[in-house]
């Protein structure tokens, strides 16, 4: 699904049983606050390229830059990534790429192999970082990051194409 709204709280997702990849990794993070683990987000913009292969019809609709909020988690005294936090890096295997088309979203992609935002990674990796224009740093939680920031999408814009966009899958 491909909501627009980043503020949206996780409860109405939940409540809707999809979102986008941005709300359902703030479902993981409201998730893991509610087990006692700490939460922040790295601010990252990323180029609106990177979203061109999941809506090619689109492409001209997509701005030219995207705030992405990037979850960290604090687990045994120390900042982890997402990645670090969900999946092991295997030796077993390569990490076949991801294309951001398809049925894998972002979302999936971060389920079976880590993802380097940064380039700078001593493992097997999805390596995203020639997407990153800018790293804002980190913020306490995502909702500072949109107040600081604001959203990829003003507020007439999501009001009106985000109940259209909120039910469009990425299986078809």
């Amino acid at each position: 699904m491909y909501g627009l709204d980043d503020s949206q709280p996780a409860s109405t997702t939940l409540r809707r049983g999809r979102g986008s990849c941005s709300q359902r990794l703030a479902v993981l993070e409201a998730l893991a606050r509610s087990c006692g683990i700490a939460t922040r987000v790295e601010g990252l913009i990323l180029r609106g390229e990177f979203w061109y292969p999941r809506f090619p019809r689109l492409r001209a609709l997509i701005p030219e830059r995207v705030l992405l909020a990037w979850p960290e988690f604090l687990v045994d005294g120390r900042w982890s990534t997402l990645s670090e936090t969900l999946v092991r890096p295997s030796a077993a295997a390569p990490i076949a790429a991801f294309t951001n088309s398809g049925t894998e979203t972002l979302f999936d992609a971060v389920a079976r192999a880590p993802i380097s935002w940064t380039g700078a990674t001593t493992c097997d990796c999805l390596d995203l970082s020639e997407f990153v224009e800018l790293s804002l740093g980190t913020f306490d939680s995502r909702d500072a990051l949109f107040e600081d920031f604001g959203q990829t999408m003003c507020w007439p814009t999501r009001t009106v194409v985000d109940p259209l966009f909120r039910n469009w899958s990425a299986s078809g």
